[in-house]
């Protein structure tokens, strides 16, 4: 178990600095800031889509074993050089994605999101899902970062849209089909 959190508030990050799992002190508009604090705001939209009763216990036992793999990509990110999320992490977003994209009808336009609340939420987290996914992306210019997880990632905003769609249908939810003007 690592340190006890005994004092929430330390002042060390009040000269606009945080200190990465090194020991190292970087700015807090950093790229690998950026891309934890991202990573960190998609944990938490999951989380609203967890706090929603409607999901079935395959949805929510995913969800909350997908906030757990961000926990450790958070983790990843804040200790440069440290590699958590595997090819197997994003092989069972895969199997999972299959499995719920199976009994979905085939689309031919874009979703617009919404539909039910726990969908509309699954929607937002897919978004901050693809930001996440984007400053991993300009860290990367910089530094090297584990490709696995630019994958995770990546699997895990289809995984989203899947799940918007499926919470959606199983909650009584219409599915409100992008009309493009001029259509």
């Amino acid at each position: 178990m690592g340190n006890r959190l005994t004092k929430i508030y330390t002042r060390t990050g009040d000269d606009g600095t945080t200190g990465l799992g090194t020991g190292e002190r970087v700015r807090k508009d950093s790229a690998r800031v950026e891309a934890y604090g991202t990573v960190d705001e998609l944990n938490c939209c999951i989380g609203l889509v967890l706090a929603s009763p409607e999901l079935s216990s395959l949805i929510g036992n995913s969800l909350q074993a997908i906030q757990h793999r961000l926990f450790d990509l958070g983790g990843e990110l804040a200790v440069p050089g440290r590699n958590v999320i595997l090819a197997e992490d994003t092989t069972g977003l895969e199997t999972l994605l299959d499995t719920l994209n199976a009994d979905l009808p085939a689309l031919r336009d874009f979703v617009l999101p919404g539909g039910t609340p726990a969908a509309a939420a699954c929607h937002l987290a897919r978004a901050v899902c693809r930001r996440a996914e984007r400053r991993l992306l300009s860290l990367q210019l910089t530094e090297t970062i584990n490709p696995e997880a630019l994958r995770y990632l990546n699997r895990l905003s289809d995984l989203l849209f899947v799940m918007s769609r499926v919470l959606c249908r199983t909650s009584g939810g219409t599915e409100i089909i992008w009309k493009a003007r001029g259509k």
